[in-house]
């Protein structure tokens, strides 16, 4: 029930009950005067004043449940769940408890669309949060502008989301253009020369693309390939034969999880061996190393947290209690939570955006889309994923990525150098050596 309806529909209550009892009212409690504020407790109970409970805030969202998207859509959805679970083990939001509403979109932008027109019109969510991937929030995000509704975007990396003048989206992530820095920084340091650059033929890989192109001619490297290939790719024989040829250095992969390891299989079924090898999303993901075993060693992968961060490093503890504050709290909650589940980067970005949206709403007190929005562009804070601060697009200005190379079956970070728990191996050796 709508609030105003329900308003309406407890005023009509209140006012039959007044006239039922108002002879009571104005004879009985001459006699026995307590029986008149027993009539008024009465009347407030009737009509659910101030004893009835409030109705929960309703939170909806789309999640990739199948489809391409389905391994890290759901680890998204995991960390939203553990946040409103938190937050109502807290007492909610502006006294009420909070209620999760989603539905699978399939890892398809019109079934995601069409889901999101619903939460809002027949629904009647109170809020929403964003879905996985850019390619399906940048087609959402026109129906919450349309109808002014805030959408913390968990996992959406692709900067021209956030440059069409849009009000209502809010980037968490680092930029899709700076996935790949840390491999480019350690390949320029190593006094690599050339660079190839693979990348699906959809809105984030491109991004990614593009922005790794330019970071390694910002560092003197030469491309000498760069080379997209159709979503849903599965033989990359022919575009790793053309890789064979060009001989780079570095090969950079703007991946998601499938081409992450079909390309990895298709480098060492032709053995090529580059000096540096390294993909986005997906290298990340446990499963990245369970399908691929020995041959996931000595890959780098960029990746916007890793629960590594939480752990012992040489030289101390990184800080994470300045830069990651709840990060430990967040990685044993969501172990006891969710045992076995998936986890990645992508887990805790939903965990982060949850957090946002909600310091939003207690900071103005008030679910009104205008002021969450206001609010949101002032915040410049610290939560488990890392730094948060937009500017006036939603375009994150303030998170860091991390560079982590899978080193004896675990990720250990190696860039930045004030994060870096160890040093890259390197350069890495044929396939026959890797172990």
């Amino acid at each position: 029930m709508e609030i105003g309806a329900g308003l309406r529909f407890s005023c009509a209550r209140l006012f039959c009950c007044i006239r039922a009892i108002r002879p009571l009212l104005g004879t009985a409690s001459r006699y026995r005067p307590g029986l008149g504020l027993v009539a008024i407790g009465v009347l407030f109970w009737v009509s659910g004043g101030v004893t009835h409970a409030q109705a929960p805030i309703r939170i909806g969202a789309s999640v990739s449940m199948t489809g391409p998207f389905a391994n890290l859509g759901q680890n998204q959805i995991r960390g939203v769940q553990l946040c409103i679970k938190h937050a109502n083990e807290k007492g909610g939001v502006l006294g009420r408890k909070l209620e999760l509403i989603f539905e699978d979109d399939q890892s398809q932008a019109p079934v995601a669309v069409r889901i999101y027109e619903k939460l809002v019109t027949q629904d009647k969510v109170d809020a929403i949060l964003g879905p996985y991937s850019s390619p399906i929030t940048e087609a959402v995000a026109n129906v919450t502008e349309k109808y002014g509704m805030p959408m913390v975007a968990p996992n959406a990396a692709t900067t021209s989301i956030f440059r069409k003048g849009r009000r209502f989206v809010y980037m968490v992530h680092s930029a899709a253009e700076v996935y790949l820095e840390g491999l480019i920084d350690n390949a320029a340091k190593r006094g690599l020369k050339t660079v190839a650059v693979l990348n699906e033929d959809t809105l984030f890989p491109k991004a990614t693309a593009q922005g790794t192109v330019e970071l390694a001619k910002s560092k003197g490297l030469q491309v000498v390939l760069a080379e997209s290939y159709p979503k849903g790719t599965t033989d990359f024989s022919p575009l790793l034969r053309k890789v064979a040829a060009a001989k780079p250095d570095v090969i950079a992969a703007a991946t998601y999880f499938d081409d992450a390891v079909a390309i990895t299989r298709g480098l060492k079924a032709l053995d090529i061996n580059p000096k540096l090898y390294g993909v986005t999303v997906g290298g990340d993901v446990p499963k990245f190393y369970e399908i691929l075993g020995r041959d996931a060693e000595f890959v780098y992968g960029g990746s916007q947290w890793l629960a590594e961060l939480v752990t012992l490093r040489a030289g101390g503890l990184i800080p994470i209690a300045r830069q990651y504050p709840g990060a430990a709290e967040f990685v044993e909650a969501h172990n006891k939570e969710f045992p076995g589940a998936g986890f990645s980067y992508h887990t805790v970005a939903g965990y982060a955006a949850c957090q946002i949206f909600l310091e939003a709403v207690r900071r103005v007190r008030s679910l009104d889309g205008e002021r969450i929005r206001n609010a949101i562009l002032k915040l410049d804070t610290h939560t488990a994923y890392g730094a948060f601060k937009v500017d006036e697009g939603g375009f994150q200005t303030a998170h860091k990525m991390v560079l982590f190379q899978w080193q004896g079956g675990k990720k250990v970070i190696v860039w930045p150098e004030e994060l870096a728990a160890d040093r890259p191996r390197f350069p890495t050796p044929p396939w026959s050596q890797r172990k």
